[in-house]
């Protein structure tokens, strides 16, 4: 194979380089496409829209409430815990404004997840939506942020509206358990402060971290990316080189049903369709998919993303398949792998190929993806994108033969700075400039790589990772067990579930029990869905649980 064979299979209009220093920061960027789009809508969100003015605006009034209000330094922690809504780009882009560090947490977070997150991030303002903030009261005096902002759904769709979305979700639907926070204050109160001052953008050079993004490791324990400017611009120039052929300025609508706190949907969705002024759909509850369909309807959509779970449960939907694809032009999955079956079908009923991409947290994410103008290899996570190199190496970081099995090691612009605090951590997944990704995967003779296993033993439910050490702590504290060992087992709805094998030694001890613990401790994605019994588990010579061998257990009793 010719060195960077890949660049022969880019599609025509596809640069092969792209400058990943065109802007110095995000917020240059921003500024950038607010001046060019200004009255275009950027957000829209349960019939709300904002103009990329209305945009600069509100993140401008919350940048200085940070700097002028609080008194930030540039550089403090904005933890930001919330689902799609507007209140999300305002806070995020006020926050990068103002210099400071983004620190995405999923709103789903048990108060032990939160705890070690906004800790570990030494979070200063925590921003979160009222429905969690119940979970928040349980571990305000254990964390060290100084400010809490609570907002609530509506908050942003003003009125009348604005009001009634409120009470309904709070009185009605009963969605906002009861909270009591001494001094918190409201984001519209925040809002209105920072109006009240002037606002100087911070200067900021691509070097400046931008988001703390975090990610598990083998150990199970959580760990920010530090994810710099240089590394976001440099993957939403290396995005937008490789959507251009199919995609113009100030004219698409990109459904945004991931959630803006995962890496994917951060960069693509978010970011990268801000550079050519795009119309961005924000999909709150993607799970209520009456709702999320009849949002569809209304709107000629042209970019759709998402992860496997997300397209087959929309493909098995009636309505879904009635909807008016004729605008589409383009569907990326991402997250998690792509089934042939799925992506089969998605073709099918929209005329369009789901072109599979490939990624991680710690490159930003996107390191690989099939080309958009038809030529993509369906089972295959494409070829690098500009500026990016993929080898597959040995164990000791050495290029193997083409079509043998190795780890995926990738090298670009894109990759982390490094683990928030962590040298010893990142030190273990760099081999000079190559990030080792953990992935099992086969290069061809063109470049296209194949994703055949993982060599980290985490476990992946629809594109959210698993560690299994995190999992086994929280079964093992439950009174009673005496071992545990938890593996992911292929599951055609979330690519993998979690299962659990456990050695108790009290016969009151049943899987209903233990699953129901978990679910004080873990989010719903990492609880078990199956809990085994055994007599006795496969040990190494040192004692060591090998979950390789519960596996190969398992599936021989399944068979």
């Amino acid at each position: 194979m010719n060195e960077f064979s890949w660049l022969q299979h880019y599609p025509a209009s596809v640069d092969k380089s792209v400058d990943v220093k065109a802007y110095s920061s995000i917020s240059e960027l921003f500024e950038e496409s607010v001046r060019k789009y200004g009255d275009s809508v950027s957000y829209e969100c349960m019939g709300k829209t904002l103009s990329f003015h209305d945009l600069d605006r509100l993140s401008g009034h919350f940048a200085a409430y940070l700097t002028q209000v609080l008194r930030l330094e540039k550089g403090s922690r904005i933890a930001i815990q919330m689902p799609n809504i507007l209140q999300y780009p305002v806070v995020m882009f006020g926050a990068l404004r103002a210099g400071m560090v983004v620190v995405n947490t999923n709103p789903l977070y048990t108060p032990a997840e939160m705890k070690h997150q906004f800790n570990d991030a030494e979070a200063d303002v925590i921003v979160i939506v009222a429905n969690f903030a119940h979970n928040l009261e349980k571990i305000r005096s254990h964390i060290g942020a100084k400010h809490i902002i609570v907002t609530e759904l509506g908050d942003l769709l003003g009125g009348l509206k604005g009001t009634i979305v409120n009470l309904v979700v709070k009185y009605i639907k009963k969605m906002v358990p009861a909270y009591s926070i001494p001094g918190v204050i409201s984001l519209k109160s925040a809002l209105s402060q920072g109006a009240s001052h002037s606002f100087s953008p911070a200067t900021l050079s691509l070097e400046d971290t931008a988001f703390l993004q975090y990610t598990g490791g083998t150990t199970g324990v959580s760990k920010g990316a530090e994810l710099t400017h240089g590394n976001i611009v440099a993957n939403m120039q290396q995005i937008s080189a490789w959507m251009k052929p199919k995609l113009k300025e100030r004219e698409e609508i990109v459904v945004t049903a991931l959630p803006l706190y995962h890496i994917f949907a951060l960069t693509v969705n978010c970011l990268a369709m801000l550079k050519i002024g795009a119309h961005n759909l924000l999909i709150t509850n993607p799970r209520d998919m009456n709702a999320f369909i009849k949002d569809l309807a209304k709107h000629q959509f042209t970019v759709f993303t998402g992860v496997n779970t997300l397209f087959n449960g929309l493909l098995n939907q009636e309505k879904f398949l009635q909807l008016d694809f004729s605008g589409l032009k383009i569907a990326v999955g991402g997250g998690m792998a792509v089934q042939k079956a799925t992506a089969e079908k998605w073709k099918k009923v929209t005329g369009v190929p789901l072109a599979e991409g490939y990624g991680l947290t710690e490159t930003s994410p996107v390191a690989t993806c099939n080309p958009i103008d038809g030529t993509e290899r369906i089972g295959t996570i494409g070829v690098p994108l500009p500026n990016t190199e993929v080898m597959i190496a040995d164990d000791e970081g050495k290029a193997i033969p083409i079509g043998d099995r190795g780890e995926v090691l990738i090298k670009g612009p894109q990759v982390m700075k490094g683990y928030w605090r962590r040298p010893e951590e990142t030190e273990i997944v760099m081999v000079g400039d190559w990030f080792k990704s953990g992935d099992i995967g086969v290069m061809d003779e063109d470049g296209f790589v194949k994703i055949v296993d993982r060599k980290k033993e985490m476990i992946l439910v629809s594109g959210f990772n698993v560690y299994p050490n995190e999992v086994e702590d929280v079964i093992a504290s439950f009174p009673g067990v005496l071992e545990v060992g938890v593996i992911g087992i292929p599951d055609p709805k979330s690519t993998e579930r979690v299962v659990a094998y456990v050695v108790k030694n009290e016969n009151s001890v049943t899987a209903e029990k233990i699953i129901a613990h978990c679910h004080e401790s873990l989010t719903n994605y990492k609880v078990p869905k199956e809990v085994h019994f055994t007599e006795e588990l496969p040990k190494s010579n040192v004692g060591k649980i090998l979950r390789r061998k519960i596996k190969e257990a398992h599936q021989e009793k399944v068979q």
